[in-house]
């Protein structure tokens, strides 16, 4: 099956979720519910469920995770190096900065379950697990100079690290849910990825006014620009490097490049928001991201395929 194939359930969620959305179908209120519902509850159980039941010692996944970290630490340094060889605006780059290196989990890992199946999604929930407080921090930090804001209060509430760090103590300890337990891990874990699928869509922003200094309008476009080359070129760029140098087995590599190859996360224009900055400059990259990504990212897939046949 092409890449291609492989994500066309995934585009026809979320061009479903944009439909539902802006055709007001379902009020504003069904979709800040559902992505509570999804951030707080299904998401984490789908990752908890997905660890405790990978196969693979964390000894063994150490390659994959630091391919994984070489990926992100490629998005964050394009992404702080901005300001000095584009002079944008300070208060853009603060919002929309984490558009260069945040990942969408809810694509990453509902295209990983399609490309390998449960070990695709056991890998991929660890990738996710591992990168997920870093990526978090370095999204913050600009914000926080900016307009205030605590880094550590903040990991210490996400409900994705919490379950990342119960699955990895399972783990450690040789623990194994009961079967009706892990049955309903994986219920959960199923509505997740449909359910957080269409909240994507629902969150995309098509059109919409830019700044009105034309000035200012130039230098949004370049650091639109610059950002999501660094998302959607760089970051799989490195990871393909990385798992290469690394060694890593097929189906890894092709879920490290993966990771590095999706769109950026839908929760970056919530939390520019929250945190004083521009949240309409993060939804637009959000949205640019998105639609590109859709295009990029089956290339980036069918190329570590081939790659690693």
């Amino acid at each position: 099956m092409s890449a291609l194939a492989l994500l066309f359930p995934d585009l026809a969620l979320i061009a479903l979720g944009w439909l539902l959305a802006r055709r007001a179908w379902l009020p504003a209120s069904f979709w800040d519910g559902a992505e509570a519902l999804v951030y707080w509850v299904l998401f984490p159980g789908l990752l908890f469920g997905s660890i405790c039941r990978a196969s693979l010692a964390l000894d063994q996944a150490a390659p994959l995770v630091a391919a994984a970290y070489a990926a992100l630490a490629t998005g964050v340094a394009l992404s702080y190096a901005a300001p000095r060889l584009l002079g944008c605006d300070p208060r853009q780059f603060a919002s929309a900065a984490q558009c260069g290196f945040r990942f969408n989990s809810y694509i990453t890992l509902s295209v990983a379950a399609r490309v390998g199946e449960a070990p695709g999604l056991a890998l991929a929930a660890l990738i996710v697990g591992f990168i997920v407080p870093l990526a978090n921090m370095a999204a913050v930090y600009p914000l926080a100079r900016q307009g205030g804001g605590s880094v550590w209060k903040a990991l210490a509430r996400n409900p994705l690290v919490l379950a990342t760090v119960g699955g990895l103590a399972a783990q450690t300890l040789g623990l194994r849910m009961p079967e009706p337990v892990d049955a309903t891990l994986m219920r959960l874990g199923q509505g997740a990825l449909a359910l957080g699928l269409l909240c994507v869509g629902a969150s995309l922003r098509l059109g919409g006014a830019g700044p009105a200094d034309p000035i200012l309008a130039r230098s949004a476009r370049r650091l639109a620009g610059w950002l999501t080359a660094a998302k959607l070129v760089a970051m799989p760029a490195m990871a393909f490097a990385a798992a290469r140098l690394l060694g890593l087995d097929s189906l890894s590599a092709v879920i490290v490049v993966l990771f590095a190859a999706v769109p950026t996360s839908p929760a970056a224009s919530v939390l520019a928001s929250r945190m004083g900055g521009d949240g309409p400059f993060a939804a637009r990259l959000i949205t640019l991201s998105t639609l590109t990504a859709a295009v990029s990212l089956p290339i980036w897939i069918a190329l570590a395929q081939a790659h690693w046949r």
